[in-house]
C-alpha cells in the first residue's frame, strides 16, 4: 500500500559523541600539552588529544574525568569545558558531536603508555582539527586566568609573589610588570601575607604569601592582566 501524502517519513539518524581533553603542565619556562597516539592502527594520525566516547551511564564531566585519568595516570587539579563542536560525518544519517575540554596539572613527566608531553613552542605535525582545539583551549585557560584561580592550582600553600607571578606569566604566555602586577593582586585582594619569609640567596628573605578564597560565594574578584604591561 503506498505510504499517505500526510504521513512523514521517518529516516534512522545517529548522534555519537566523544570528550576531548587538552592537558597542560609547566615545563620550564612554557606551558606543554599531552598527545597520545592513536590506538587505531589505521590511523594516519601520528599525536592527537586523548578522547573517548561517552558512556551511557555518564556526565560529561564524569567522561573527561576519565579521559583525564587514563592518560595522566591521575585526575588532574583542574578541568573545565572548552567548547562543543560537531557536524555530520560522511557516512550518511551520522552527525558527531564533540565536546571539548582543557586541564592543568602540576607535572609533565606523568602520562600512561602511548603519551608524550610537548611544549607549546616545539608542537608536531597535528590535524588541523586537534590543532583547533588545542589553540582553543589554550585560549579559553588564558581567559579564566583573571576570573579564577588557577595560578594557586600550580603553586604550595606558601609562596612568595616571585612564585606567582612566575606562574601567571607562564599561563598567559607573556611578561608582567613586577610593580603593576603587585598593584593588581593588592587591588584583587586574592592573596594574604603570612608570618613566614623565606631566604633567596644573597637578598632580602622574602615573605609568604597564601591564597584567599573570597568569602562571600558571589563576591567575583580577579587580576586585571588587560591593565598590566
Amino acid at each position: 500500500m503506498p505510504d499517505s501524502p500526510s504521513v512523514a517519513r521517518t529516516t534512522t539518524h545517529q548522534v555519537t559523541c566523544s570528550v576531548d581533553v587538552a592537558l597542560f603542565a609547566p615545563r620550564g619556562n612554557e606551558l606543554a600539552i599531552l598527545l597520545v597516539s592513536p590506538s587505531s592502527a589505521r590511523s594516519r594520525n601520528r599525536w592527537i588529544l586523548p578522547s573517548d566516547g561517552i558512556r551511557h551511564d555518564e556526565t560529561l564531566d564524569a567522561a573527561a574525568g576519565r579521559v583525564a585519568r587514563d592518560a595522566l595516570g591521575l585526575a588532574p587539579p583542574l578541568l573545565e569545558q572548552s567548547r562543543a563542536h560537531g557536524g555530520p560525518r560522511r557516512a550518511a544519517g551520522v552527525t558527531q558531536i564533540g565536546v571539548a575540554y582543557f586541564g592543568l596539572t602540576h607535572d609533565a613527566s606523568a602520562a600512561r603508555r602511548g603519551g608524550a608531553w610537548f611544549g607549546m613552542s616545539n608542537l608536531p605535525a597535528l590535524p588541523a582539527r586537534v590543532k583547533e582545539e588545542i589553540d582553543v583551549a589554550l585560549s579559553t585557560l588564558r581567559g579564566h586566568v583573571d576570573r579564577l584561580p588557577i595560578a594557586f592550582r600550580l603553586l604550595p600553600a606558601t609562596f612568595t609573589l616571585s612564585d606567582l607571578q612566575a606562574v601567571y606569566e607562564l599561563l598567559l604566555g607573556r611578561r608582567l610588570h613586577k610593580a603593576s602586577f603587585r598593584r593588581s593582586l593588592h587591588a584583587a585582594a586574592v592573596v594574604e601575607a603570612t608570618d613566614e619569609w623565606r631566604s633567596e640567596g644573597r637578598g632580602r628573605p622574602a615573605q609568604l604569601f597564601r591564597y584567599a578564597p573570597p568569602r562571600r560565594r558571589r563576591q567575583r574578584r580577579g587580576v586585571r592582566f588587560d591593565l598590566l604591561g
